[in-house]
């Protein structure tokens, strides 16, 4: 019973030196940790930031799209096919976001050519 009692507490005792010492570690590495974070690239970078506008530009229509903004009517066509395809309110998309798509294919749609 007794070698049990000893053997529980060093094994406590190691397990708090091997806590402190790992936390004196992390404190001295924290700067590198730092720097090395900085150089990851951040998530959603590559993406378009910022709201829609209050009304719709023929460049905003374009990256909502995914088209040129010089783009012929079967591309757009098919450019909002494919979203409302993903994005319709009946299978769970946004009422706000198929609108814009909607609102996008008119506005190209009405100054693209054939």
């Amino acid at each position: 019973m007794a070698s049990s009692m000893v053997a529980v507490g060093l094994t406590l005792a190691a397990a708090g030196f091997a806590g402190r010492y790992a936390m004196q570690a992390m404190r001295h590495m924290e700067p590198q940790v730092k720097q090395a974070m900085k150089s990851f690239p951040t998530f959603g970078s590559g993406f378009y930031k910022g709201g829609f506008d209050p009304k719709m530009t023929k460049r905003e229509a374009s990256l909502v799209l995914g088209v040129s903004p010089t783009a012929n009517k079967t591309k757009i066509r098919e450019a909002h096919r494919k979203l409302m395809i993903l994005n319709h309110p009946d299978r769970g998309g946004s009422p706000y976001i198929a609108a814009k798509i909607n609102e996008a294919k008119d506005l190209l749609d009405g100054q693209a050519k054939k």
